[in-house]
């Protein structure tokens, strides 16, 4: 494919990286500094040029785009990088990242031409909310074409070694000690686990109160950071009912927080980084704490205090994949941070198709691939029989219900088929499911 990447950021370069292997890419800023750093590391184009200047795309007129992505760190300049790249160059698919959410997105997305666009700030929000109806869980996927979800949740230190088997979910993945792996029949769930569980969310709800019997119900709930994430977030939780408390060292930024949340939030002025301030707001009567800033080193700093304190459900946003790893070691919740979700949100828009959806999880460690068959599909009364290949795991849903695929199958229509690796499998399963 032929693409182009308005903006040398964080993702922008992380977008050029992953995409440069087998396509050509070129990277459109007018940061020297970043376009350097980016030709250094990369094999790939990198242009200096205004995003916002029609003269900047001219030396492409003559080449049809496959892909426009615009992921500056400036709404306006996105929308008129967009604007003005669509109507010089021919583009095929075109994706926007958007800081601010508008209510009028469909009149954008039809004015503009935009395929898809993306508001990392709400994809977080929407994670760490999430959480609240699934108190147990680390994280949860949701799905287009079925009810059923991708939940994981950390196994407790006092869980004994076990067998986890029900005909209404399916282990789909462990991470243990760093490694990630498919479970097979026969593997045992052990204690610090992070087990991922795919099918009906009741059934796995039930389940996840036996592996871990030590959280409850949600309700009081602290923000650590008070910038527009840490606001984003605090409004989802205040309209699902819940107590926040809001905690920010810059004045300037709890009086703005304040006036967004209308004083619905207790918002706590921390002039200093102080542990003492557990202690002097109550902070350790909570049920949630979540350390929001765009500091993952402050963030884990704050998440061990939290957790020292007692506070048993502790989430961390992750705004840098290289301590990932160290999160989920301390036991800590991790939940992508706009950034983060920003670049798997447009990967996976890129990787998926009308055919078939593709979800990364386990911090990019392993991959779903998922393919309804629909009505006019040549699949259905089709005979297939399963990928048979170490580390890879096959499903079909029919009727909402989830049966193993073991062997040969007839698909009907409506029928969905699941396939769950890990990264270094991924090519051999995507050619499967896409090749049926």
């Amino acid at each position: 494919m032929e693409i182009i990447i308005a903006g040398a950021g964080k993702v922008g370069f992380h977008l050029a990286k992953t995409l440069s292997i087998g396509h050509n890419v070129t990277i459109i800023d007018k940061n020297e500094a970043a376009l350097q750093r980016i030709q250094e590391s990369l094999d790939i184009l990198p242009l200096k040029g205004d995003l916002e200047d029609s003269q900047t795309y001219e030396p492409f007129q003559t080449i049809q785009i496959d892909l426009f992505i615009a992921v500056t760190n400036v709404d306006n300049v996105n929308l008129i990088a967009t604007m003005l790249a669509d109507s010089i160059l021919d583009i095929k698919r075109t994706f926007v990242r958007l800081q601010h959410h508008f209510k009028d997105v469909f009149i954008i997305k039809e004015k503009l031409g935009v395929d898809k666009i993306i508001f990392p700030i709400r994809l977080a929000s929407k994670g760490v909310a999430s959480l609240l109806d699934y108190p147990k869980a680390n994280n949860i996927k949701f799905f287009k074409y079925t009810k059923h979800k991708l939940i994981s949740i950390r196994i407790h230190k006092d869980f004994e070694k076990k067998h986890i088997v029900s005909d209404k979910f399916i282990k789909v993945g462990i991470e243990r000690e760093k490694s990630f792996f498919i479970p097979q029949k026969e593997s045992e769930i052990q204690p610090g686990d992070l087990v991922y569980l795919f099918g009906d969310e009741e059934e796995i709800r039930l389940t996840c109160k036996t592996l871990d019997p030590y959280t409850n119900k949600i309700t009081k709930c602290v923000i650590y950071g008070g910038d527009e994430l840490g606001v984003n977030i605090a409004k989802s939780l205040l309209e699902m009912g819940r107590e926040v408390k809001l905690i920010e060292k810059d004045l300037i930024l709890c009086e703005k927080a304040n006036e967004e949340l209308e004083g619905k939030a207790s918002i706590i002025n921390a002039k200093y980084d102080s542990h003492e301030i557990f202690e002097e707001e109550n902070l350790s009567a909570a049920d949630i704490f979540i350390a929001t800033t765009s500091n993952d080193e402050f963030n884990i700093i704050k998440c061990l205090e939290a957790k020292e304190k007692g506070i048993k459900k502790i989430v961390a946003i992750n705004n840098d994949m290289e301590y990932y790893n160290l999160m989920h070691t301390l036991d800590i919740v991790v939940v992508r941070g706009p950034k983060m979700s920003a670049y798997n949100k447009i990967m996976e828009e890129i990787s998926s198709t009308n055919i078939v959806i593709q979800k990364w999880f386990c911090g990019s460690k392993a991959v779903v691939f998922m393919r309804k068959i629909f009505e006019d599909s040549p699949l259905v009364a089709k005979k297939i029989k399963p990928l048979s290949y170490p580390n890879v795991k096959i499903a079909f849903i029919r009727d909402e219900q989830l049966y193993r695929m073991e062997e040969k199958i007839i698909l009907k229509q409506n029928d969905i088929i699941v396939g769950f690796t890990t990264a270094q499998q991924s090519a051999k399963l995507k050619q499967w499911i896409y090749g049926l």
